[in-house]
């Protein structure tokens, strides 16, 4: 496959799922925000996506202080955001386009009607959709354009690019998600009976956002707290957005790639697979949930650059 194809299906797949997570985000956040904050003002919740996704001196810089219209207008809708959910959709679409001979037509008029939507909805305005309903909106388009390419779509290369793109990009919001809960509430109390309501529905918060809440009441007893939480969403193999998941599939994916040019990022995926696997939640508690998270953003990054480099550049 040439690298100019292989890029434009793997930027499609990233984007469709980044488009997917952004709305995961927004939604919890909003929700938060709508409850008491023990004296603090909603906006911070709100301010949030603005964080995890480094845009907050850019809003800031065109709307000054913080308001909550014009943040999720901005993180939503905003044509000159480049992290919209506007403009994610934008680039998965246009990368579409330029592979519709490698995708199924399923595929493509499920994203072309998707994008239309989009443009319908930004004419309007988030006041007469809802941000809640907008949210769930993208993650039902996400969930149906993910279908048709499982059902529809032969399994080749192209299968193959479309897979990495989604679980690079599902594996770094994991991380950053969970990163960014845990720096907002620390950790949990040595008194068990001292986890607050607050503590409690944002850990059920984040679970939710990535449809793990389910997941978490079938294997754990109790509320949720940061240690059992972190396990699941790091560690657990069979909970689908969690990093161990993801970097199971990026291994196999990989590994069933031909050609010797891809080696650099097949080691690299297989070190991250096996050091998940071998890892327990103690030494990640022991290490520092802050710094382990950190280091591993960044390799989940040297990833991505070596998928980069070793497939999808242009000689």
């Amino acid at each position: 496959m040439l690298s100019r194809t292989a890029a434009d299906l793997y930027w499609m797949s990233r984007y469709m799922e980044r488009a997917e997570n952004l709305a995961r985000m927004l939604d919890v956040s909003y929700s938060l925000s709508l409850m008491p904050q023990d004296g603090r003002d909603g906006l911070d919740e709100l301010a949030m996506p603005l964080l995890i996704t480094g845009t907050m001196e850019d809003y800031r810089a065109r709307h000054g202080e913080l308001d909550a219209k014009r943040m999720l207008h901005f993180f939503a809708l905003d044509e000159s955001n480049v992290a919209s959910l506007y403009n994610c959709m934008a680039a998965a679409r246009s990368n579409a386009h330029a592979v519709r001979g490698r995708i199924t037509s399923d595929m493509w008029e499920n994203l072309n009607a998707f994008w239309l939507e989009m443009r319908d909805i930004a004419a309007q305005g988030l006041d007469r959709y809802g941000i809640s309903r907008f949210c769930e909106w993208v993650k039902q388009c996400s969930h149906l354009f993910r279908g048709a390419t499982v059902g529809t779509l032969m399994r080749s290369d192209a299968y193959r690019f479309i897979r990495l793109g989604t679980f690079v990009e599902r594996a770094d919001n994991t991380l950053r998600l969970l990163d960014a809960r845990y720096e907002l509430l620390g950790e949990d109390s040595d008194d068990p009976n001292d986890a607050s309501a607050r503590a409690y529905y944002q850990w059920s918060a984040l679970l939710r956002a990535l449809s793990a809440f389910e997941a978490f009441a079938e294997i754990y007893r109790g509320s949720p707290r940061a240690g059992k939480v972190a396990e699941l969403l790091l560690l657990n193999p069979e909970v689908p957005r969690s990093l161990r998941a993801c970097l199971t599939e990026l291994q196999q994916i990989l590994a069933s790639l031909t050609g010797d040019n891809g080696r650099p990022a097949q080691r690299l995926a297989a070190e991250l697979e096996a050091g998940l696997r071998y890892t327990s939640i103690d030494e990640v508690l022991e290490t520092g949930m802050h710094a382990w998270i950190a280091e591993h953003i960044e390799r989940v990054n040297q990833l991505g650059h070596a998928i980069q480099q070793s497939y999808l550049e242009v000689a």
